[in-house]
């Protein structure tokens, strides 16, 4: 069964860091994009960073130059450094993937509160 978990949200304080990461319980080779979207109540769910099977990605420009996106194939994990926080990152994140069949899967969500 395709299972994907995220870990590592939390309370941080602006200006702070955290660093999410999303364990796949099959190998991520058979992903062709993950990615890591937040949302907050009320909002619709926004694309943060995606990563390609060949290592290529993308951000939102809200994000651009204070997040990075990246891959461990051998761990099977996809993680998002998330540096220089502010309010409006407070969010609700989560890990998705698209499979090479067409399969899209999601996390359950880790809650990021950046607060003072």
């Amino acid at each position: 069964q395709v299972q994907l978990m995220e870990s590592g949200g939390g309370l941080v304080q602006p200006g702070g860091s955290l660093r999410l990461s999303c364990a796949f319980t099959i190998s991520i080779f058979n992903f062709n994009t993950m990615a890591w979207h937040r949302q907050v109540p009320g909002k619709d769910r926004e694309l943060v960073a995606t990563i390609s099977s060949n290592g290529n990605t993308n951000y939102a420009d809200s994000v651009k130059g204070r997040f990075t996106i990246s891959r461990d194939n051998d761990k099977k994990a996809v993680y998002l450094q998330m540096n220089s926080l502010n309010s409006e990152d407070t969010a609700v994140y989560y890990c998705y993937g698209r499979t090479i069949w067409g399969r899209d899967y999601w996390g359950q969500g880790t809650q990021v509160t950046v607060s003072s």
